[in-house]
């Protein structure tokens, strides 16, 4: 087992951090384009507790997108996992690529704009 992984359950630091950043972008592109009634997903495994994903409440529709993304990032058969956005391998279904894209794209530009400049790197790399 990689070095990173004993210590959080399966998930590296920088896996948990991706996905951290996912399911933050995804409660704001929620929370400005959706107005049904929010909840946090509940993901029992233990390896996704670092996530915090109480924090981050989300509609229907978003909570099921953002389990899809956090399977496939989990199921990556790649060592080490890339960024998904410069992984040779796309193994989302169609439609998804497109959302999540559509979702990073609103979000770090909204973020950026209201004063979260450390996120320029997540951003542009």
């Amino acid at each position: 087992m990689a070095k990173g992984k004993e210590q959080t359950g399966g998930l590296t630091a920088k896996e948990i951090k991706d996905l951290r950043v996912l399911a933050q972008f995804t409660s704001v592109y929620c929370r400005v384009h959706h107005r049904e009634k929010k909840a946090p997903l509940e993901d029992p495994r233990p390896e996704l507790a670092p996530l915090r994903l109480e924090n981050y409440p989300l509609c229907a529709e978003c909570r099921d997108f953002l389990a899809y993304a956090i399977e496939r990032r989990v199921r990556c058969p790649l060592e080490p996992k890339p960024v998904c956005k410069h992984c040779p391998v796309h193994c989302y279904k169609p439609g998804h690529r497109e959302k999540v894209r559509e979702i990073m794209r609103f979000s770090g530009k909204y973020l950026i704009l209201r004063g979260r400049l450390d996120l320029l790197w997540h951003y542009f790399f």
